[in-house]
């Protein structure tokens, strides 16, 4: 069942504080989850939050830490010394030590690398830092178990007993050279059935997924998700293991993906969060609502401009917000099934196949959207030929929209720009000043005006 933050535990916490009743406030929280920990902080204000941190012990607090939202998280470090930082840190694992280390000062960030107790785990930390931060090997961590092709069974076994002392999860047993080169995976039910004198270079699998430390994480949960992995093994540009990544470092990229391509569909040019400043969120939605606006104002011009079509056929005016709501709704739908195919690895570049079948949907579509329309309009005006034409411009309108929402995804992915700025505004601001352009273009030919 899932942990729900309740009111009556909040006071309680409260007023443990006020009292300095630390052993009832880890009897309170001791039997928690990390996160439900910092579910419960975030409820609190920064003095609260960070009194509880200093109770709890570091092996709690390491892992309530990475879970804390970044403004809470950034105030209770900075009311840490950098000796208790790295009591924090020792606790973690490297790739998550890293992240937490990146966000602090360089000159706290030397103070509190020099206080880390493990000589080793400091030095796989400040190796981790030189990565970028979307690249596999900043999400990649130090902690894994691997063994020699020249090892045979039971010198293995005895190496990955030490090995597995660091290590939190046990995902595969990778296979190396001398060079510290990645050869293979061994299997746990061959390493268990196998005579103890038996080399690894027999019976390791070759066959293993792999990437490199330069590739961007996005590839990297891609290619996992692709082929349903728990972890990954990362080399260098030589081919020797350095580190490994993990399902739950990959949930974190593709919550990350999703987030960022919402926001962008939705006309927010920055990665914002709810709790961020009025300044910084205006800032994000502004750009495009000027843009939209800009385009509006040509539209306008464009409604201007066919005054004389409006005064001798006023139902054309009527429709017109129809026309733009649905030429935008078959665009975005075009656009987003687009964006979601570049996304999953499905649709890699235009396909003629797949055009095809987008324009055959949106043809459908218009038609029975538009035989609707033309019946309406003929019922309620008994205008046939103005209806016909309204009719006739909403399937044009709805093709042009379906061509852009579909095109404009995949070349946007082809010169290196994120494909999820065409779901949005983009599309049905831009929809709406050719869609009426081609409206009454198309109108004006069939009624001779």
């Amino acid at each position: 069942m899932e942990f729900k933050v309740s009111k009556e535990l909040i006071h309680q916490l409260e007023e443990h504080i006020v009292q300095k009743n630390d052993k009832e406030l880890e009897v309170l929280l001791n039997d928690l989850h990390h996160a439900d920990i910092a579910e419960i902080l975030d409820e609190l204000d920064f003095d609260d939050a960070t009194y509880i941190f200093k109770v709890l012990d570091s092996d709690k607090t390491a892992e309530i830490l990475l879970e804390l939202e970044d403004d809470l998280r950034e105030n209770i470090l900075s009311r840490l010394s950098p000796k208790e930082i790295a009591e924090e840190l020792d606790e973690l694992e490297t790739n998550d030590a890293a992240d937490i280390i990146a966000e602090l000062s360089q000159e706290i960030k030397a103070e509190v690398i020099s206080e880390l107790i493990d000589v080793e785990h400091a030095k796989d930390i400040v190796d981790l830092l030189r990565y970028d931060e979307n690249s596999a090997g900043g999400l990649m961590g130090k902690e894994l178990v691997k063994v020699n092709e020249n090892w045979n069974v039971l010198t293995c076994v005895k190496e990955m007993r030490i090995q597995a002392e660091n290590v939190s999860r046990v995902h595969s047993i990778y296979v190396v050279d001398d060079e510290n080169r990645l050869k293979g995976r061994l299997s746990l039910k061959d390493l268990l059935t196998t005579s103890t004198k038996t080399q690894i270079g027999d019976i390791y699998i070759r066959k293993l997924n792999f990437v490199n430390v330069d590739t961007e994480d996005v590839e990297v949960a891609r290619i996992m998700q692709k082929y349903d992995l728990e972890a990954i093994p990362v080399v260098d540009e030589l081919g020797r293991l350095v580190g490994r990544i993990t399902i739950d470092d990959i949930v974190d990229v593709i919550k990350d993906e999703a987030d960022k391509d919402y926001q962008m569909a939705a006309g927010i040019t920055q990665d914002v969060e709810s709790n961020d400043s009025v300044l910084e969120l205006t800032k994000a939605r502004l750009p495009w609502l000027l843009i939209g606006m800009v385009i509006e104002i040509i539209a306008s011009f464009v409604l201007k401009g066919n005054e004389g079509l409006f005064q001798k056929y006023s139902t054309l005016f009527i429709f017109v917000p129809l026309l733009s709501a649905t030429a935008g709704n078959i665009g975005v739908q075009a656009s987003a099934i687009v964006v979601q195919g570049l996304a999953n690895g499905t649709l890699k570049e235009f396909s003629r196949g797949y055009f095809t079948k987008e324009i055959t949907v949106s043809m459908i579509s218009g038609t029975i959207i538009s035989l609707l329309l033309l019946g309406f309009h003929s019922i309620m005006y008994q205008q046939y030929l103005v209806g016909f034409a309204i009719s006739i411009s909403m399937i044009v309108v709805i093709l042009f929209a379906a061509t852009l929402g579909t095109l404009v995804p995949l070349f946007l992915h082809k010169n290196k720009i994120d494909p999820a700025i065409a779901t949005g505004p983009f599309i049905t601001t831009t929809n709406d000043v050719f869609g009426i352009m081609l409206y009454f273009g198309v109108a004006r030919i069939i009624l001779g005006f």
